[in-house]
């Protein structure tokens, strides 16, 4: 009798004990906190679905207002967060590693407003080329939810997660077109530069966790304020090693070599998504992480970021003065750009961040217009990206001439445009933080990429018939040649036809206008929102103003 009780007891505490060790400690989730990457991750994951289950691949229209309502719905979920921040406070969310923030609602609104448009350029490139599917709508949803993800990190491993999401989707992306060699080889060196950056964080990554033994920002943080290392080299070189990172991501100089060969590699509608795109997430989680992490530390590496402003402010106007493809310009002229929110960094102040913020929010408006038109005006083939296509614009096509030189003119910083306010806002702040030569150097830079903006809105209304280059007749090419001896005069002839024919592939045989592209109804529509948002918060800035600075980091324990 007593044996059986006995196994029975036994029985009893196996159960017990398998009871206890089946449950799982799940922290609490606040899912309003995640609800918009789980919006823009399960609506690629519908989509893709959807294309995989019909028979023929999915029409361009559909996949495009599919992916149109998934972003809006996810701007919408964005707002919501808006007021929850605005109304109880920010928070952390799934065991303190995602934060909810001012600061990462403004970047989700962003980045989901982004994709919104790009969606909406993409469907008239995809038509022209002949490419069939949601693919591209796919991948572009992906990476903006890695985006939206670096924003809401509050830890270094969800850092990297969603810097890797990020990246990888754009690697697929810049290779989309296969048509075109450049698109591949764009690819392979993004990827390459990429794999090398991504090894690169994640040693960061690893140091920062051996000096402080945690990879929560906040945690970090702490650790810091309340404890004198003596010997600080592991976490030094963790710290330069996440700069690394993230200045390769955000094509900051010396690690932009990237940039220009991937910018006119990939297709156009991509470039503008990426520069948008990529560059808010990369800058986000450098500002959160450098800020409320090493904020404490600042003496340390406010000085190298002040190196790398200049060099990136020099490089990336000077670089850009002597393009002749315009989306190279642009590719030089986007690193500029990230030299002038490197100053929101290098102030490392309240001010810094919000101006860092309304910088990123007003350029990806102007960037994703700007190469909207220059997806229009690419043609067949996405290959007519010579500053000459663009002679005699006005004349062919005035409404579409009149809004890239007006989002040209905004990059440059003109008055009653938001790219004045921005580089304002920007040299206000480093001047605060006590940079003046830092300022001056970026009024230099600014006064020197006006010259190349104003140079393609001069050439879009000059008088000319958008003709391609024609090489010198035979007859007036001196022959120097003899008994022998080369016959210069007909080399430089052939020189002169073979670089006629590279250098305007697409373009119109000599004698012949340049034609007219059609504007296709989506890009037109966002190349409207993308002027409108430009012009009307550069005449009425106090909204978008405003919202930057709401949106400045709140520190969460």
């Amino acid at each position: 009798m007593r044996r059986p009780l006995l196994l029975a007891a036994a029985h009893a505490g196996h159960a017990t004990r398998a009871a206890h060790a089946a449950v799982i400690h799940v922290p609490p989730i606040r899912y309003l906190s995640i609800l918009p990457v789980i919006v823009m991750l399960g609506g690629a994951i519908v989509l893709l679905a959807v294309t995989s289950l019909v028979k023929r691949p999915l029409r361009i229209r559909v996949a495009t207002a599919l992916t149109v309502v998934i972003s809006l719905s996810a701007f919408g979920l964005a707002w919501w967060q808006w007021a929850d921040v605005m109304s109880r406070g920010a928070y952390t969310s799934i065991d303190h590693a995602v934060i909810e923030d001012g600061f990462s609602v403004l970047i989700t609104v962003l980045v989901t407003a982004a994709m919104a448009l790009s969606a909406l350029v993409a469907e008239g490139y995809l038509k022209r080329e002949g490419i069939d599917g949601a693919e591209l709508h796919v991948l572009a949803m992906v990476s903006a939810s890695g985006a939206i993800l670096m924003a809401q990190a509050n830890d270094l491993i969800i850092v990297f997660l969603g810097l890797e999401i990020l990246s990888i989707a754009l690697y697929v992306l810049t290779a989309f077109n296969h048509k075109r060699t450049e698109s591949g080889e764009g690819a392979l060196k993004y990827f390459v530069l990429g794999g090398f950056s991504s090894a690169i964080f994640v040693y960061g990554i690893a140091l920062t966790y051996g000096a402080t033994g945690t990879t929560n920002l906040a945690q970090i943080a702490d650790f810091l304020s309340h404890n004198v290392l003596v010997h600080d080299g592991l976490l030094l070189a963790g710290m330069a090693l996440l700069l690394v990172g993230f200045g390769f991501k955000v094509a900051a100089v010396p690690f932009h070599m990237w940039t220009p060969d991937v910018y006119q590699g990939a297709p156009t509608p991509v470039t503008g998504f990426m520069a948008a795109v990529a560059k808010a997430g990369g800058f986000a989680a450098f500002l959160r992480v450098f800020i409320s992490s090493f904020g404490v530390l600042s003496s340390d590496w406010r000085p190298i970021i002040y190196v790398l402003a200049i060099a990136t402010l020099v490089v990336g106007a000077g670089l850009a003065v002597v393009q002749r493809d315009i989306k190279r310009m642009l590719a030089y002229s986007s690193i500029n750009h990230a030299g002038f929110v490197l100053l929101g960094l290098q102030a490392a102040s309240a001010r810094g961040v919000s101006a860092a913020l309304y910088y990123l929010f007003a350029y990806m408006f102007m960037v994703i217009g700007s190469f909207a038109v220059v997806t229009v005006i690419g043609g067949s083939g996405d290959r007519a990206h010579d500053i000459a296509s663009y002679r005699g614009l006005a004349r062919r096509q005035p409404l579409l001439a009149f809004v890239f030189a007006a989002l040209l003119l905004a990059q440059a910083g003109v008055p009653f445009t938001t790219g004045f306010l921005t580089k304002f806002q920007v040299i206000i702040a480093s001047v605060d933080a006590h940079s003046v030569p830092l300022a001056v150097v970026a009024m230099v830079s600014a006064a020197l990429a006006a010259f190349f903006y104003l140079r393609v809105a001069v050439l879009m209304y000059a008088p000319g018939e958008g003709r391609a280059a024609e090489p010198a007749p035979a007859a007036e090419l001196v022959t120097v040649g003899g008994p022998g001896l080369p016959d210069f005069g007909a080399q430089a002839e052939a020189r002169g036809e073979l670089n006629a024919a590279l250098l305007l592939e697409d373009a119109p045989e000599p004698g012949e206008e340049t034609p007219s592209r059609q504007v296709p109804w989506p890009a037109m529509v966002a190349i409207g929102i993308c002027l409108a948002v430009t012009v009307v918060f550069g005449i009425i800035p106090a909204p978008l103003v405003d919202f930057a600075h709401k949106a400045t980091l709140l520190f969460v324990p």
